[in-house]
């Protein structure tokens, strides 16, 4: 009988520490940007602005000293309220917008700032110290996946990072996998798949740690989820079996 205790108390033993082992994760699996203190940002990444792409809404605004000198450079819907609301212009198939006076005019992979510039400077011979303003309109994140709150998110800055955009959907869940989120950007007709790790540093100076107008992020289910997923129909019946177990040898063992 005290060896048969003795047995009993081991299995019991060892069953204990393989549940324990099973609930153990690594911190290296979640825990972000691990050994950060010697990073140093690349300057390039600090001043960064999004190009426009084909398929894009943009709106442009001219004033001038001359306010009506200016009128025939801004298009406005029919006045159906006393405020009246610019038309916006979508970037064509060949990267152009049509621009009063000026024609057609290549807009794809400049920035805003420097369509801002070209306007202004191709502005100069009709209008007196003209001011243009453009704005993206169209900006906008998707996050899916193991995150609280999935969806897309317009961005009114032009401008928002990886950890911004998932900073919106919630944080990831426990169930993220923070190794493989992947990054799915559709670029010059071409779609490309960027595997992330948040676990490392380096993110922070990797050409896609700012996001592109329609990025898609998503974060895959890690290993434990996936495991809980494959046993999940018969975990009732394992824990059962095992509380049987458990009793039955508690019985024996006296």
């Amino acid at each position: 009988m005290k060896h048969f205790k003795k047995t009993y108390y081991a299995y019991l033993t060892i069953l204990l520490c393989c549940i324990l082992f099973m609930g153990c994760v690594s911190s290296k699996k979640i825990n972000y940007f691990q050994d950060i203190e010697n990073q140093k940002i690349t300057e390039s990444f600090v001043n960064y602005q999004p190009t426009l792409q084909i398929g894009d809404i943009i709106t442009i605004n001219v004033s001038a000293k001359n306010a009506e000198a200016a009128l025939p450079y801004n298009l406005f819907e029919a006045p159906t309220s006393p405020n009246l609301s610019p038309v916006p212009y979508i970037v064509n198939a060949d990267g152009e917008i049509n621009f009063p006076a000026l024609g057609q005019i290549k807009v794809a992979k400049l920035t805003t700032i420097e369509l801002t510039d070209y306007l202004t400077k191709r502005l100069l011979p009709y209008l007196k110290d003209p001011v243009v303003n453009v704005r993206l309109i169209n900006f906008s994140v998707s996050v899916l996946g193991e995150v609280k709150k999935p969806g897309s998110f317009r961005v009114s800055n032009e401008r928002i990072s990886i950890i911004e955009a998932i900073s919106l959907a919630g944080d990831l869940t426990i169930y993220g996998d923070r190794q493989n989120i992947v990054l799915i950007r559709e670029k010059d007709g071409k779609r490309t798949f960027k595997t992330i790790d948040l676990t490392n540093k380096d993110l922070f100076n990797a050409p896609h740690y700012y996001l592109s107008q329609n990025d898609a992020i998503f974060v895959p289910s890690n290993q434990t989820k996936v495991n809980s997923a494959s046993v999940g129909p018969n975990t009732s019946v394992i824990i059962s079996s095992i509380s049987i177990l458990v009793t039955l040898l508690a019985i024996l063992a006296r």
